[in-house]
């Protein structure tokens, strides 16, 4: 089961992509990120306010439990390390193609995997061994047709932003693994949507911040904004696809291995999308590799079961 909901997250992690892509477009990185954070925060506080009103009752899906500071700083970083990562993911897709990127973002489960095995104990079978080498030459093979563009991935500093943004994204998979573990199982125990909520709103203040900050300073260079319905959408397409993650991260065998290889499957749906609305080139170099990530979800999927 915990599978079927990482392979969902991944379908809606790609519609978010092409909604980041298209917000993107002619606006600037730091007014979209403050009204993404800002549009998924207003998502989660009626259901804060409802829950320690009172009027949401503690046996419910929705209820947010109430943290104290300890908790609430644990769920702080998160924010800061999330937002760090978001920024240089969005100049990155700003400035490159999305089938670039998508290939780029595809390799993040190579360092989760190194990260669970070493600070998790993680085991893989042998069918997930293989999905996990067909995924990692599948995302090798796609990074090199986008050479073909002639994108220098040794010195574009947009590649280099994108792939930072993936190492901080690694490690932010562990530490949600970290978060949700139960106290038993030395986690912090948190519950799903109490941490998708706070961490949220929390993300939101900061952004708010850096938001006053550069428009003080940088606001003709940097603040350049239209409104675009693809800015609400990057905050739907991720709330709901942050629900998927973590509620499945939460179930009994999962693997945070696993789980962040088939969150980045995202890259076919982004991938065909980004083609049909984007008009981008050579496609047909990369449709060979797609195929080769299509096949390392199959053996990642029957590994699981």
């Amino acid at each position: 089961m915990w599978l079927l909901f990482a392979f969902l997250s991944a379908f809606l992690m790609g519609f978010y992509d092409v909604a980041k892509k298209k917000a993107l477009a002619k606006n600037s990185v730091i007014p979209v990120l403050f009204l993404n954070t800002f549009f998924s925060s207003m998502l989660f506080i009626p259901l804060i306010v409802l829950s320690y009103s009172g009027n949401i009752s503690e046996d419910s899906i929705f209820y947010i439990q109430q943290y104290g500071i300890k908790e609430h700083l644990y769920i702080l970083a998160k924010s800061g390390l999330v937002l760090t990562s978001w920024v240089f993911a969005y100049f990155g897709l700003k400035h490159l193609p999305i089938t670039i990127v998508g290939p780029i973002n595809a390799t993040r489960p190579i360092w989760v995997l190194l990260g669970a095995i070493i600070f998790f104990g993680e085991k893989l079978s042998l069918f997930q061994w293989i999905g996990v080498i067909v995924a990692i030459v599948s995302f090798y093979l796609l990074s090199k047709s986008g050479k073909k563009e002639g994108i220098n991935f040794g010195k574009n500093k947009w590649i280099l932003f994108v792939i930072f943004a993936n190492i901080v994204g690694a490690f932010c998979g562990l530490y949600d693994k970290y978060l949700l573990a139960a106290n038993v199982n030395g986690g912090i125990g948190l519950s799903i949507l109490t941490l998708l909520s706070w961490y949220n709103i929390y993300q939101c203040l900061i952004m708010a911040v850096v938001f006053v900050v550069f428009y003080l300073f940088y606001r003709r260079k940097l603040l350049i904004f239209r409104w675009s319905w693809g800015i609400l959408l990057i905050s739907i397409f991720l709330s709901c696809a942050e629900m998927s993650y973590f509620y499945s991260l939460s179930l009994d065998g999962a693997m945070i291995s696993i789980v962040s290889m088939v969150r980045r499957s995202s890259v076919v749906v982004s991938f065909l999308l980004g083609a049909w609305l984007f008009r981008e080139k050579n496609l047909k170099a990369k449709a060979f590799d797609l195929l080769l990530v299509l096949i390392s979800m199959v053996f990642l999927y029957i590994g699981s079961r």
